[in-house]
This record gives C-alpha cells, structure tokens and sequence, in this order.
C-alpha cells in the first residue's frame, strides 16, 4: 500500500486489489464447487463484504499516505478488541475482568504508539491514525456480524463473495478517479502483489485454516501481523525501529491476548480478519 498509493490514489488502488483477488478467489471456490453458499446468503455476505473488504481496505489505503505500515500493523492489532467490545454490546457477550483489562491496554498502546505524531494539521498523520483504527473497528463489526448471521457458512464462499461485492460497489467511483497519468511499472508491481499474494493467496490460505482449526484458533495470526507488518517496514521502507515502537507493540499485543481470552480466561472470542 505504501509503495503504490501515491501513483494510483486509494480508490484506484483498492479496486485493483479487490478486483484481482476476486478473481483468484472465484476461480478457486469455482473450481472447488464451493461458490453455491454465496448466492444463498448474498445479502448478509454482501454486507460482510462492505465491512470486511471494501471500507477497510480504503480506509488502509488513506491511512498509508501518511501512516508508516509499522504503525498501520500496529493498530491493525486492534481488531479483536473492538470485535470483543462489539460483541459485548450487540451479542451481549460477556466481558471477564481480564478482558477488560485487556481492551485498556489494547487502547493504551496505541495511545503510546502515536501520541507524539498524533496531529491533525496538513503534515500530520492524525487522520490516518484515525482511519486505521476504523479499518479495525469495521473488522470488529463484519466479526461479529458474521457470528450473527453467518455462522456455519462455507469459508471460501465467504471470502470469494465478500471481495466481489467490495469491488463492485467501489467500482464507479474507482474509475471516476482512475489516475490520468501513467502509473509507473514500480507501482504497478506492488498493487498486484496487494492484489494477488496480501489478499487472494492469504485469504485461500487463512480460510483453509478456518476450515482445519475452527474460527477461534485461526485469529491467532492476528497476532503475528505486527511482528511482520513492523519487520517489513523496516526491511523494505527502511521504517525506523526504536523503543518505543516495540513497547506500545507489546502493550497492544499483551491487551489483544487478554481481551480475546487467550491469556487470563478460558474462552476465546473469533473475528479476526487477515
């Protein structure tokens, strides 16, 4: 997203990346004889796939103009915490103390994360921190609301059907904003590995696990999106890494553990997204 929404803008670019996992998965669920479940829960997966792909995928690529992908990974850690938090109050899920606790670490490490860059002016990436945290929070809602009404729903059918329906409903305004100037081969290269490794791939393979594991121990790689998104950043945009960076990382993770159960309380809640 960083190396790419520049050239393309964030319409262009989630279209691009919706739009060929789309096809990835369509011709895997086709091949499969998995896609019947789509079409007999359209309505609740489609919008499953507004907030599961379309919005949050958008609203990642507004925040990468501004936003390291550290950081981005950071608060992407978030999601359970705010499918806990939602669940608590639309599924009426109980909340140990523990739990608590951990949705007060959660939020607090983001606090650490970025409150000395947390500015709202023309240079800084307050609006991006912003727009991560309800990427997060659209995560949290399609969690829950796929537990309400789609539990038991074939996996792939869902992932397949949930990219389609993003891509379509973003389609008009991605081509009203289609970049006028060439798009350098650079940028094109880093879209289509969006496209095709970051969401067609890994959603085959995080689905797969879905199928093999169950929900509940697949949100497990949840946890290990910081630990990657901060390696990459640092790796490929040479993203700095200092303490303070790794201490609100481990005050998120350590708050994500203990508001989705695993540490502290013996049930887990499910919902995250890859």
């Amino acid at each position: 997203m960083r190396l790419s929404v520049a050239d393309f803008g964030p319409f262009a670019l989630v279209e691009i990346r919706l739009g060929a996992a789309a096809l990835v998965l369509l011709t895997y669920a086709a091949v499969r004889g998995r896609l019947r479940a789509f079409w007999q829960n359209l309505g609740h997966i489609s919008v499953v796939g507004i907030f599961a792909a379309g919005l949050p995928f958008l609203l990642f690529n507004v925040a990468a103009q501004t936003v390291p992908a550290s950081i981005m990974a950071v608060i992407n850690a978030m999601t359970p915490l705010f499918g806990a938090l939602i669940a608590r109050l639309w599924l009426k899920e109980a909340l140990s103390h523990s739990r608590v606790l951990g949705l007060a670490l959660g939020f607090t490490g983001i606090l650490l994360l970025v409150w000395k860059d947390l500015s709202f002016d023309g240079s800084g990436m307050g609006p991006g921190v912003v727009a991560v945290l309800c990427a997060s929070l659209c995560y949290g809602y399609a969690a829950c609301y796929t537990t309400r009404f789609l539990k038991g729903v074939d996996p792939v059918a869902m992932a397949a059907g949930s990219v389609t329906v993003g891509a379509l409903a973003l389609l008009p305004i991605a081509l009203y904003t289609w970049p006028t100037a060439p798009v350098p081969m650079g940028s094109w290269a880093a879209a289509l590995s969006l496209a095709l490794l970051c969401t067609g791939v890994a959603y085959i393979i995080y689905y797969g696990l879905i199928d093999r594991v169950g929900a509940s121990r697949s949100i497990t790689v949840t946890f290990l999106v910081p630990v990657f998104g901060i390696f990459w950043g640092a790796v490929i945009l040479h993203e700095p890494l200092g303490l303070r960076m790794l201490g609100a990382a481990s005050v998120v993770l350590l708050g994500t553990l203990l508001a989705t159960g695993f540490i502290g309380a013996g049930k887990t809640q499910a919902g995250s997204r890859p």
